[in-house]
């Protein structure tokens, strides 16, 4: 094949026309980056420049004619949506064996949880609060991605989320600035491994730029308005994570920012991003978000909205029209300079060079002797480590006089929609997972009791019965029993009077959980409430596993239910490691990284808020304080939360001093104990509530928090250390500092249930009038 490496670039530079053909693989190109980037722009025409700041989308079909041409014409610098090696490399050809300067494309697509092995949902990693197990399922799904020729994700995704009705909250991490920011960091290294040029990584593309999050009313694509000091306190930190720890590339949101849309936000592209945080690498729109500054309102037609866009420090639009459309024009009339066209396209370039695609375009592509006789063989999963680690997101809500775990024998009633449904497991961007490989919870039971129990089935409900409302939806392929429901109620009802407990599996399908699928109730959709009510009048042991992306409503269900597992969408391995935690093979020891509100009515709700000059104090007088009179104010499940097969005590906090200066630490301690009968694991957190400041500050947050194992009666001590950097905060004036003081220390197996102490800090060379 024509390859396209350091030889043949300098000779192309030297001659712009002929043929370049490598037998092998050239070594590493000239470590000065910058001259060799420059070198090749000299030779770039305006319409070349241009192209390499369109990223276009084909299937993983074989590509359209009209595609190839436009890649020979030098008119494209990237593709997504194309999956599979012999699709890649027909484009790649196109690009290095017959455009003039042959500069290869790079390849993109959304693994986000995985790739061929899917991993659980972003929201149930985070439940994990295990950073080693987090990182090796981003290791693997770069390491599988790269394998089919991917060279970048659109991943990972660390937009702060309090409002569980926004559908792509289960793309998230949750809702807390520190557990995000933490989880951040550890994908986008997990993501690019060694280097982002390694053969075996992916560049990581930090999204969405900026508060995607937080859109009003839940809403995909709404607007955010926000105070300066809630965005830098509360909702940048996780992106400045990332791009800390190396992330080659950024996403914008689809959203607009204080009024001004992030794809034409210079504030945000250029002040925050380029010269306060040094962000060197490339930026992209999202999916046609250059096009939408018209629907904005902020362009008045296309030229305006690409003109908008390159100015503001757009490097590459996605799903592109108008910078291919308009960018020539507003290059010869002055409205765009020939600078930002150049530093858009430098950025571009060195990318492409960071991924090593100078040095051998095909460097994940491969040669087509090696491609795989079956792109889904089993060989090309890793099953074991997707069951390992999807065991560790499950989180144990609830198990009244220990219903959990299950004993192996007699005969177990498994129903619901969820129970025996392959595709819904993977749930949303599940990439290039296939159904046919995944493990349902009816497929892990039977593995698991094997011949030592009776298991019977039946659906019992729809997941909705309401299909018209999916057809809205991007993901809406969903199997719709033909039945009344009576008919499978009356089916479901036989066998759980056959069964000695009964086990429902319900929640919402995948695509309820996903973009553009916003939800105005949480409730468990259709008719799955009614179900588990009639199953609760069998009398039998009751089991709720809920199979979802978001934070349900379900007070009512878990008052039903004798036991409640959260199992998120769990991946390929979640019928397995969900049978692992109900038989008891594993220990449950996820914790939830997102508050679950009792009704929609209390959202925004999330432990780490303001307090209120009257706020409710238990033991005391409701009358005019902050409350909702109808309802508890209390959350149904608080961040932090979850149960184990086994008991843990805390002791008291021990400090090391209650006088904290300037330059000291302080060391808080802790003795845990398994106080049950089983070996298990805990999440043992850190949060600190600074008392009296120049603004109000939130009643704790999140300092830090350790992941121990300890044997039935083991116990540990466990040590924490605090100073000043944990201490500080953005002030009215966005300066980042603490403030003398006092502080709570909390430390609990909960954001709730905390032992606490207080310490003081003191700043001898601060100015303490505050």
């Amino acid at each position: 094949m024509d390859g396209f490496n350091r030889s043949c670039v300098l000779a192309l530079l030297a001659s712009l026309h002929g043929t370049c053909v490598s037998a092998a693989p050239h070594p590493a190109l000239p470590v000065d980056k910058t001259a060799f980037i420059n070198q090749l722009l000299e030779q770039m025409t305006p319409e070349e420049k241009v192209g390499q700041l369109r990223q276009r989308f084909t299937s993983s079909e074989m590509p359209e004619p009209e595609v190839l041409q436009t890649i020979a014409a030098g008119n494209t610098g990237a593709m997504f949506g194309a999956a599979g090696r012999a699709v890649l490399r027909t484009l790649q050809d196109a690009a290095v064996k017959h455009s003039r300067l042959k500069i290869p494309l790079f390849f993109s697509y959304d693994v986000i949880h995985g790739h061929r092995t899917i991993f659980p949902i972003s929201l149930g990693l985070a439940s994990s609060w295990d950073m080693d197990a987090i990182a090796l399922s981003g290791r693997i799904a770069a390491k599988e991605a790269s394998s089919d020729g991917m060279d970048m994700t659109f991943a990972p995704m660390v937009d702060i989320s309090r409002d569980p009705r926004w559908g792509r909250i289960s793309e998230g991490f949750g809702e807390d600035t520190y557990l995000v920011s933490r989880i951040a960091g550890v994908m986008t290294k997990a993501f690019q491994g060694e280097s982002p040029s390694s053969p075996d990584s992916i560049m990581a593309c930090v999204k969405h730029f900026a508060l995607y999050g937080a859109v009003e009313g839940g809403r995909d694509y709404n607007s955010i308005d926000m105070s300066m000091v809630r965005m830098y306190q509360d909702y940048l930190p996780p992106y400045r994570a990332a791009i800390d720890a190396g992330a080659g590339s950024l996403m914008t949101a689809l959203t607009t920012l204080n009024g001004v849309p992030a794809t034409a936000n210079t504030w945000l592209l250029q002040d925050l991003l380029r010269r306060d945080w040094g962000f060197k690498g490339l930026t992209l729109s999202d999916h046609g978000a250059v096009a939408e500054l018209i629907e904005h309102g902020v362009a008045r037609d296309g030229q305006d909205a690409a003109r908008l866009a390159i100015r503001a420090g757009i490097n590459m639009s996605m799903s592109d029209t108008y910078y291919g459309q308009a960018l020539p024009g507003l290059l010869r009339s002055g409205e765009v300079s020939e600078q930002a066209l150049d530093n858009a396209v430098r950025h571009v370039l060195n990318a492409k060079y960071d991924m090593g695609l100078f040095d051998d375009p095909y460097r994940r592509i491969g040669m087509a002797s090696d491609d795989p006789t079956d792109a889904h063989a089993e060989s090309r999963l890793h099953r074991a480590q997707a069951r390992e680690v999807a065991r560790k997101t499950l989180v144990l809500l609830k198990n009244r006089d220990h219903t959990l775990p299950l004993k192996k024998q007699g005969t177990i009633a498994l129903i619901g929609p969820l129970a025996k449904n392959p595709v819904d497991i993977l749930g949303s961007w599940h990439a290039l997972g296939q159904a046919s490989q995944s493990v349902t919870v009816y497929d892990g039971l039977k593995n698991a009791l094997g011949n030592t129990a009776t298991l019977l089935y039946a659906k019992g409900a729809n997941i909705t019965e309401d299909k018209s409302s999916f057809d809205r939806l991007a993901d809406g392929k969903i199997d719709i029993d033909s039945r009344s429901f009576m008919q499978m109620r009356e089916e479901a009802l036989k066998i759980a009077w056959r069964s000695d407990v009964i086990v429902a599996v319900l929640g919402e399908s995948r695509g309820m959980s996903h973009e553009g699928a916003s939800r105005t109730n949480l409730n468990l959709p259709g008719r799955q409430s009614e179900l588990l009510s009639a199953l609760k009048a069998t009398g039998k042991p009751l089991v709720l596993v809920v199979m979802n992306g978001r934070p349900l409503t379900i007070g009512g269900e878990h008052d039903l239910a004798d036991a409640v597992l959260e199992t998120w969408f769990s991946g390929t391995e979640g019928g397995n490691a969900i049978a692992d935690v109900l038989v008891g093979d594993y220990n449950p020891s996820g914790k939830l990284p997102i508050t679950f509100p009792r009704s929609v009515g209390q959202i925004p709700t999330y432990y780490n808020h303001l307090n209120t000059g009257r706020p409710l104090t238990a033991g005391e007088s409701a009358l005019y304080k902050s409350q909702y009179f109808d309802l508890l104010d209390s959350p149904l499940y608080p961040f932090g939360y979850g149960l184990s097969y086994t008991d843990f005590s805390l002791s008291d906090i021990t400090l090391s001093t209650q006088r904290l200066m300037t330059d000291e630490s302080l060391d808080a301690s802790v003795t845990v104990k398994n106080t049950g009968a089983r070996d298990g694991e805990t999440v043992v957190q850190l949060y600190i509530q600074d008392i009296s400041a120049s603004i109000s500050r939130p009643v704790k947050e999140l300092k830090g928090f350790q992941k121990i194992m300890l044997k039935a009666g083991e116990e540990r001590t466990l040590h924490f250390t605090v100073n000043e950097q944990d201490l500080k905060f953005y002030n009215s004036s966005l300066e980042y500092a603490a403030e003398p003081g006092e502080f709570n220390l909390q430390i609990g197996l909960d954001s709730q249930n905390v032992k606490q102490q207080r310490f003081e800090w003191q700043c001898d060379l601060c100015d303490t009038a505050i």
